[in-house]
């Protein structure tokens, strides 16, 4: 149907009927989108014109026209004739608004010529039938036609309006429609519906909290934060997708304030960075009444079933419906998974063909037909004939095989789970692989380089580049093999296509949060989407906050989310909020070792001062890293009932007095965002602060002195000393011309070094560089410090033994 087409259509912004008046249905006309309804005659524009909303509604230009011809309606009597459906409910409205006494009927009312005796007002909505005549009519009536027939005879004053008045009040419909339009691509503060908390003490489990709370249906929620009907693709009842053609209809718009959560130096005791994230965006709409939005990492299945559990946040700041968050989402990790492993198959799958088949078969086999004019491999190897049968033997050769050298394959397959025997495999052990044995591994999922683009990429245009750049072999004389090589670029962007786009959901307290990429901060750069923090930021307008949060410690998530992520987005943050809790300090001032499940000691139940003051040098060196990007930083501290006045004190004066621009202790989690409102009042003040933000390298280092700067700068390393492996890999990426890449260190999230059980500041150390790798298409270079796994392992006693199924009422259960 046309009309559900221009519906649809963005470079369309009104729909005006002319059709017989026989097809004037209320299926037809309740067929145009509300807000593109110039004609007034949609339930849901006739709805709002009785209520009384005239602001939010607009005229029909017949009832306008009508409505212009008559004057002082108080206490007359008016009668529409034959004024059926939608525009005689619309004139009946109206003219009761002025005052008027109306009555509708028919032609054939049995009481017809009395009626019309006693009208001051007649209004004719269809053709007069010949037996109804003139002389029915009150002497000295009003009468009007909105038929296109005029009246046979004339007695008292008979008036009728020409196609041209009705014309002119359709335009002045079209008008106000294009002006909300415009006004609806303007930053306006929400007129959000925030959801209430009745926070219970003692503290519910999370999921207990997270199933009392009744989310907003999620097209309510996106219609409050001023997002159009085809500019999201819902998903259930509580997420939708975000189409990106947001970006291009919101381009003009001013960005609102940026704000990065990071953390001290992570401890098993947990420092509830994302808890931070969601209660201060919960302060700052639902009590301070100002636009924000919190932008999160989509959880990996493997931390969740594993040993750190689901990432929604926690208590009353949390991103509902947490089980929906902590599994599946919308899929996206399904599809870097499906796109990762198409890669991985397409590597193997070409190593063998090019070592079982001629040339001359497999170019046969490869291009049939008029194909071989439009292959990928052309422009790479500078082939410009289009007849196959005109190549030489060499241009043959050189166009089917890429002579892919199997020792050097650094893509890898991933899943979604933490599973420890897929560190290390054997594959091509059946017959029909004909011996072309090798050893490989599995990662993770969310350690693809696919994920990494994914939260790096700016455009669907760009995402499609990046893939195509992915660096995953060199072929036998050293030169890198990409998959745009393997042909393989144009499916990868296809399985990623929706995967592009961010989720929208909700926190507890109905305040917006996009969900969008997921990639470790230990193994990756640990940072939600480019797209996601962009989108937001154009949503919450100019005097709004975006808040977003950055992986493990300031000096892994953080570093990475200055030097790589601000470098692809081109955004500037105003502020960090850095967060810290009063027993996390302690095990970094030397207290006792803290073993899951098990009793914590004393020292994090008792209070003691000089434990605190210890353990601060970890935070006053996060400060400090801080500073050497220019950004001002707010220190949070989440209060736990365990620690004392004394305590939570001592922490914010030695945070002020280390350089930060406030330390504000919060309550969130056990208050929801009434429990953040300081904070969220001091990341305001400290958001109209001068920011003279600073990357903290020059690009067209060398490799190496990238590295040395991030060693000695953020982590305190004395000096770094790199293996002859990572030697020879820095020599190589920088002979392909891979050297003026950024750096994204893999490195333990435990210690400042490369010793997971030096907590505090550990000094004098020399950082090994045991590998270097390249993210070609992401964009980075990645060293390995040390020894660290692309693949996390069960634990003695996983997560997922207290996860389980209700088969009744299908809730899940034991998810934290």
């Amino acid at each position: 149907c046309e009309i559900l087409r221009l519906n649809e259509d963005p470079n369309v912004q009104g729909l005006a009927l002319d059709l017989p008046e026989s097809l004037y249905s209320s299926k037809v006309l309740n067929a145009v989108k509300p807000e593109k309804d110039v004609d007034g005659l949609s339930s849901v524009n006739l709805g709002r014109l009785v209520r009384g909303d005239v602001s939010d509604c607009l005229i029909p230009p017949t009832v306008g026209a009508v409505m212009e011809l008559l004057e002082d309606l108080g206490g007359k009597r008016v009668l529409l004739l034959g004024a059926r459906g939608a525009l005689g409910a619309a004139l009946q409205s109206e003219l009761q608004r002025e005052g008027a006494a109306v009555l509708s009927c028919h032609w054939d009312t049995p009481q017809l010529q009395s009626e019309l005796r006693h009208a001051d007002v007649v209004v004719f909505g269809s053709m007069k039938p010949n037996d109804v005549p003139v002389s029915w009519m009150k002497p000295g009536a009003t009468i009007i036609s909105c038929a296109h027939n005029l009246l046979s005879g004339k007695r008292g004053q008979g008036l009728h309006f020409s196609s041209p008045v009705r014309e002119r009040l359709k335009l002045s419909n079209m008008v106000k429609n294009m002006e909300r339009w415009i006004q609806s691509q303007q930053s306006r503060k929400w007129d959000l519906h925030c959801l209430k908390l009745q926070p219970l003490s003692p503290v519910p489990s999370d999921i207990e909290i997270s199933r009392a709370q009744s989310p907003k249906a999620v097209d309510v929620l996106a219609k409050e934060i001023g997002l159009l009907t085809d500019e999201i693709e819902i998903y259930g009842q509580t997420k939708a997708k975000v189409r990106l053609s947001l970006l291009e209809r919101l381009k003009d718009q001013p960005d609102g304030k940026y704000v990065l959560v990071a953390g001290i130096t992570p401890t098993p005791l947990g420092e509830g960075k994302s808890t931070v994230t969601i209660g201060l965006v919960q302060a700052l709409t639902a009590h301070l009444n100002i636009n924000s939005f919190a932008c999160l990492r989509q959880p990996s299945q493997g931390p969740t079933f594993g040993v750190k559990g689901g990432a929604a946040g926690g208590g009353y700041a949390q991103v509902i419906p947490m089980e929906e968050f902590n599994l599946h989402l919308t899929g996206d990790i399904h599809a870097i998974t499906a796109a990762n492993n198409l890669l991985a198959a397409a590597i193997d799958a070409r190593i063998l063909h090019e070592n079982t088949q001629s040339d001359k078969v497999r170019i046969i086999l490869s291009y049939p037909d008029d194909n071989f004019s439009s292959q990928f491999f052309k422009k790479r190897l500078g082939i410009s004939k289009t007849d196959p049968e005109t190549l030489t033997e060499e241009e043959i050769s050189k166009f089917v095989r890429l002579d892919i050298d199997p020792s050097t394959i650094t893509w890898q397959r991933v899943v979604d789970t933490n599973d420890r025997f897929l560190r290390k495999i054997t594959v091509g052990q059946a017959n029909t692989e004909k011996g072309l044995v090798r050893q490989a591994q599995f990662d993770i999922a969310v350690a693809s380089e696919i994920m990494a683009i994914l939260a790096l990429t700016t455009s669907l245009q760009d995402m499609k580049e990046r893939l195509g750049k992915m660096v995953v072999a060199n072929d036998k004389k050293g030169e890198p093999v990409t998959a745009e090589d393997l042909g393989v670029t144009g499916a990868l962007a296809v399985l990623m296509k929706d995967a592009i786009k961010p989720t929208l959901m909700q926190t507890l307290e109905g305040t917006p949060v996009f969900v969008h990429a997921g990639p470790f901060a230990n193994i990756a750069h640990g940072n939600s989407s480019v797209l996601a923090d962009k989108i937001a930021l154009k949503l919450v307008g100019e005097k709004g906050f975006v808040v977003t949060e950055a992986g493990f410690g300031a000096d892994i998530g953080m570093e990475k989310f200055f030097n790589i992520k601000c470098r692809a987005s081109g955004l500037v943050p105003s502020v960090v909020v850095l967060v810290a809790t009063v027993r996390a300090l302690k095990m970094h001032g030397g207290g006792p070792n803290v073993t899951a499940g098990a009793p914590l000691k004393k020292e994090y139940t008792e209070e003691n001062l000089q434990l605190v003051a210890d353990g601060c040098c970890n935070l006053q060196k996060q400060i400090q890293i801080t500073q050497l990007f220019g950004v001002p930083v707010v220190v949070a501290l989440n209060v736990f009932k365990t620690d004392s006045p004394a305590e939570v004190d001592l922490v914010c004066k030695i945070a002020k007095e280390s350089g930060a621009f406030d330390a504000v202790p919060c309550n969130h989690w056990s208050a929801g965002g009434r429990g953040a409102v300081k904070l969220a009042q001091a990341v305001e003040k400290a958001a109209n602060q001068k920011n003279s933000f600073k990357y903290l390298y020059n690009l067209e280092l060398p490799i190496v002195e990238k590295i040395r700067i991030i060693a000695q700068k953020v982590y305190g390393a004395q000096d770094v000393e790199l293996s002859p492996i990572a030697q020879s890999q820095v020599d190589r990426y920088t002979r392909q011309g891979f050297g003026n890449l950024p750096i994204c260190m893999a490195k333990t999230h435990l210690s400042l070094s490369h010793q997971p059980e030096r907590k505090g500041v550990p000094t004098g150390f020399i950082l090994p560089i045991s590998d270097v790798r390249a993210s070609i298409g992401a964009g980075f270079i990645y060293p390995l410090v040390g020894t660290m796994s692309t693949m996390p392992g069960l634990p003695t006693r996983p997560c997922f033994y207290d996860i389980d199924l209700d088969p009744i009422t299908e809730q899940v259960k034991g998810l934290f």
